[in-house]
């Protein structure tokens, strides 16, 4: 994955804000950090993993799921954009989307989403 395809997919959250942080690109959602790039090793940081899904995918896939140090007590993986597949990346977003985004929100993206496929 590219980039410019992370944005894409991080931007197509409703409500979602691009802004800096530590010198890359960060992301909020309803005022609540959502993802960011580290410029270090081009990782995105996926929140709501727990520590034991994050255990099984840093051994399944470690060329794409890592931690580091910084991040080790926090509930989140590291994954490298280069490796990640688009659609894993969209559903760690969904998951977080759902956690941090308005319920009303939430529920129109639902009822577009359903419309789309239905279409």
């Amino acid at each position: 994955m590219t980039p410019a395809e992370m944005e894409a997919i991080v931007m197509a959250f409703p409500g979602t804000e691009k802004a800096m942080s530590f010198g890359s690109p960060s992301y909020k959602l309803n005022g609540k950090f959502f993802t960011r790039l580290r410029h270090q090793d081009q990782s995105m940081v996926i929140m709501d993993v727990n520590f034991d899904e994050r255990e099984m995918l840093t051994q399944a896939e470690p060329a794409t799921f890592h931690v580091t140090a910084h991040y080790r007590d926090y509930p989140c993986v590291l994954a490298r954009i280069e490796t990640l597949h688009p659609g894993s990346f969209r559903n760690f977003l969904d998951r977080r989307f759902r956690k941090i985004a308005k319920k009303s929100v939430v529920k129109e993206y639902d009822a577009q989403n359903a419309a789309t496929a239905g279409a």
